[in-house]
C-alpha cells in the first residue's frame, strides 16, 4: 500500500509541474501540448508490445521447445488467477526477462537463452512470478501515463524557452508583469524537464520494489527471487546486452547495461543491494 500510495503522489506531482507549465500559456498550451504527448504515447500504449519484441527479435515458443516455462507459467497464472501470457525466447547470452502489453488479456513475456542457462527452476519461477506481478499491476499503463504528462510537461518547457527568447509569456506577463512572469517562465524551461525525468525514474523503481514483493509472495517464497537477482545482476556484468536500447531499459528485470558510470544516478532500475534486501527481509 505505501508503494501504490507513492506512486500515486509522484503521478500527481507530474500532474501539478503540467498544470503550472500550462498556466504560462494559458488553458489552450496545456492542452495542446497534452493532446501532442497523449496521441504519441497512446501509439506507443497500444503498439509497444509488437514494437519491443520485434526490436529484440524475440521468437514465440512453444511447450515443446520450453516445457519447464510453459509449466512454471501455467502453474503462476492459475495461482494469481490470470490468463496466460505469450511466451517469447530472446537469442541472447545476456540473462534477463521482460514482460510488456496494456493489461493482463494483452501480455506478454519474454525470456533471454542466456536466463535459462543460468538459473535453476526456483529462481525462474520468481523471475516469472516478478513479470507477471508488472502485467497484474498494469506497470505498462503507468508508465504510459506517467510518460504522457511528462511528455506534454518537456514540450510546454520548450515552448517556454522560446517564448522567453521572443518575449512571450501569453496572459501570465499581464497578470503578473514582465520580469515575473519571465522569471517563472526561464525557471520552468530549465528546471521542470529534469524535475519529470525524475518523477518518471521514482515511479519506475517504486514498481520494481511492489513487483518483487508481489512475485517473491506468489513464487512462494521471496528468497527464489533474491537469489535470481543476485546471479543475474552478476550475469548481466560479465554479459551486458551492448545491442540494448535505452529506451526499453525499465521492462527488464535487471538493467541489461553492465557500465557504471554518473548515468546510474538516472537508472529505471532501484539499487540491486536493496532490492535484494527488501526481498530477504519478507521471510526474516
Amino acid at each position: 500500500m505505501e508503494i501504490k500510495l507513492k506512486t500515486f503522489l509522484l503521478l500527481g506531482g507530474l500532474t501539478v509541474l503540467l498544470v503550472w507549465g500550462g498556466s504560462f500559456f494559458g488553458e489552450g498550451g496545456m492542452v495542446t501540448a497534452f493532446i501532442i504527448a497523449l496521441a504519441m504515447n497512446g501509439i506507443s500504449y497500444f503498439f509497444s508490445d509488437r514494437l519491443v519484441l520485434a526490436m529484440y527479435r524475440a521468437k514465440p515458443i512453444s511447450y515443446n521447445d520450453a516445457p519447464l516455462i510453459y509449466n512454471i507459467m501455467g502453474e503462476l497464472t492459475q495461482k494469481a488467477g490470470m490468463p496466460m501470457p505469450k511466451l517469447y525466447l530472446i537469442q541472447s547470452a545476456t540473462p534477463n526477462a521482460f514482460a510488456t502489453g496494456r493489461d493482463p488479456a494483452h501480455s506478454a513475456v519474454a525470456v533471454t537463452t542466456g536466463i535459462m542457462e543460468l538459473l535453476s527452476e526456483n529462481e525462474i519461477k520468481g523471475v516469472l512470478a516478478h513479470e507477471l506481478s508488472h502485467i497484474k499491476d498494469r506497470d505498462i499503463l503507468l508508465a504510459t501515463i506517467a510518460a504522457t504528462i511528462a511528455g506534454a510537461i518537456t514540450f510546454l518547457a520548450r515552448m517556454a524557452q522560446w517564448a522567453a527568447m521572443f518575449g512571450g509569456g501569453g496572459n501570465n506577463r499581464k497578470n503578473n508583469g514582465n520580469m515575473l512572469g519571465l522569471a517563472g517562465m526561464l525557471l520552468f524551461a530549465v528546471l521542470a524537464p529534469i524535475a519529470a525525468m525524475i518523477v518518471q525514474l521514482a515511479i519506475s523503481r517504486s514498481r520494481e520494489y511492489l513487483a518483487d514483493s508481489e512475485g517473491g509472495r506468489l513464487a512462494g517464497n521471496p528468497l527464489y527471487l533474491s537469489s535470481a537477482l543476485k546471479k543475474l545482476s552478476a550475469g548481466v556484468k560479465v554479459r551486458p546486452m551492448n545491442n540494448a536500447n535505452p529506451s526499453t531499459a525499465h521492462l527488464f528485470i535487471v538493467a541489461p547495461f553492465s557500465g557504471k558510470s554518473v548515468m546510474n544516478l538516472f537508472s529505471t532500475h532501484p539499487p540491486m543491494e536493496e532490492r535484494i534486501r527488501r526481498l530477504e527481509s519478507l521471510v526474516s
